[in-house]
């Protein structure tokens, strides 16, 4: 029997953009495959007065709402729970309006369906940068997505995450108002910061249908340097090194070790070793600044008066996006390989040696064969832990025996050492058990008690976060 719900959302959207069974299918399967679940529908509104029509009429029908971006979610947030309550999936890809852009304060207004990739262009095309660091999903992922993970990447030691460059947003509530919170005001001191409330909340308080983004001069020189250092510790305390010698023009400072380049060699075709030896450690800096001729020169300086930990690097400008191309294919290469037990965590930057030494070594008593992918953001503490066999055909039930034992280890060290077990992923439904164990019960109810407050019915992407 057709759910009455139906004919309402197409009477609001019109028929081909309110999708059933079977055309459901690719919007309710995520980036990963971990997840796969089912909708009542999906449907796709135009803009901000059609989400505020689809999440009233889901209020009527007493029907919960999840919302999508570009379904890159790595942790389910954009995916409806297998076995709950009736859900429609509000993908919002066809909100792609560039609405303003202000030159003269720096901002950008976009619809929350705009992809990354083309805010990058549209800075651009006015002599701008948009800083949030995920080039290599840009093309996929979405403003709106972006804002409800609190997105992070590789500039964020320079120009913060996505919390850091935003202004002001739209939202629509759960009860179907539209906040009109689109100020372009970098002081606004008349109470609570109401816009932090949505970004990070992976839809749980409301939709953000539209954005103030934050832009930045665009960086006329660049200085890329690969450098092979002698451990984690030397890459910690070279981070400083660099910082007292380049001070606010380092824009990016990535690690990556010795097993993350041998699946990138195994599955990225034209990829190859940055140098003719092999290192375990490696860490990409990169410095940007306006027109600075020294930039390089600067970099190549610092680096080599910071002495023998650093085993060698090179700056040539020619391989810069080869480098680049070994950080970013990271992921794919692991995805290829197959499954893995994935740690999004955060350390403080002094602290990050110390987890990944404990980590190591705690996982290999326990688990000899252990595969460790360790990489990404040094240069904020957020470090991409992965945990998997070698064995292709003794993986999958590594995976679905010891998943629990394997996170409950690197978990405790990561609260050992003052961290958090989310740093740029988000909560989603993957982590949202474990999240009561990492805050304290009094976090957990101020956190309960602003859901109550704003989505009293639990209607907002149930299941999500908390």
């Amino acid at each position: 029997m057709t759910h009455p719900l139906l004919t309402t959302l197409q009477s609001l959207l019109g028929t081909e953009h309110v999708l059933t069974d079977h055309a459901t299918a690719p919007y309710c399967r995520d980036w990963r495959g971990r997840y796969q679940a089912a909708a009542l529908a999906v449907v796709l509104p135009a803009d901000t007065e059609q989400v505020a029509a689809v999440v009233r009429a889901c209020a009527d029908y007493d029907v919960a709402i999840v919302p999508q971006g570009g379904n890159t979610s790595l942790c389910g947030a954009g995916i409806p729970l297998v076995d709950a309550r009736p859900s429609v999936l509000v993908n919002l890809s066809r909100l792609k309006r560039i609405r303003a852009v202000d030159v003269a304060n720096d901002t950008l207004t976009v619809d929350a369906g705009c992809t990354l990739a083309s805010v990058y262009a549209e800075a651009t095309r006015h002599d701008r940068l948009f800083p949030l660091g995920l080039t290599a999903i840009a093309p996929q992922c979405e403003i709106g997505g972006n804002l409800s993970t609190n997105a992070g990447g590789i500039g964020v030691l320079r120009y913060g995450n996505m919390r850091d460059l935003v202004l002001g947003l739209e939202v629509v509530l759960p009860d179907g108002q539209i906040w009109h919170g689109l100020r372009g005001l970098r002081k606004d001191n008349t109470g609570y910061d109401l816009k932090q409330l949505f970004i990070g909340a992976e839809g749980t308080l409301g939709i953000i249908t539209a954005a103030v983004l934050k832009l930045f001069p665009l960086p006329k020189s660049v200085a890329t340097a690969c450098v092979a250092v002698r451990d984690i510790d030397a890459a910690v305390r070279l981070l400083g090194h660099i910082r007292n010698q380049c001070g606010t023009t380092l824009s990016g400072y990535e690690l990556i070790t010795r097993p993350c380049l041998d699946l990138v060699f195994k599955h990225i075709p034209d990829t190859r070793e940055p140098f003719a030896q092999r290192y375990e450690h490696y860490l990409l800096i990169k410095l940007a600044d306006g027109h600075n001729p020294v930039l390089v020169q600067t970099l190549q300086t610092a680096l080599g008066n910071f002495g023998p930990d650093v085993l060698r690097f090179a700056t040539t400008t020619d391989d810069a996006e080869n480098w680049w191309v070994l950080r970013k294919n990271i992921a794919e290469a692991q995805k290829r390989e197959g499954i893995s037990i994935k740690h999004d965590i955060a350390v403080p930057i002094s602290r990050v040696a110390s987890f990944i030494a404990q980590a190591n070594a705690a996982l290999r008593a326990a688990y000899p064969d252990v595969r460790i992918v360790a990489f990404g953001h040094l240069g904020d503490g957020n470090i991409h832990y992965n945990v998997s066999l070698p064995d292709s055909a003794a993986n999958p039930r590594f995976i679905a025996e010891q998943e629990g034992a394997v996170n409950d280890l690197v978990y405790d060290i990561v609260r050992q050492l003052d961290g958090s077990i989310s740093a740029e992923h988000g909560i989603g439904q993957l982590k949202r058990s474990t999240l009561t164990e990492h805050k304290s019960p009094l976090e957990l109810q101020l956190m309960r008690s602003i859901k109550a407050t704003l989505d009293p019915a639990n209607r907002m992407n149930p299941g999500k976060v908390i």
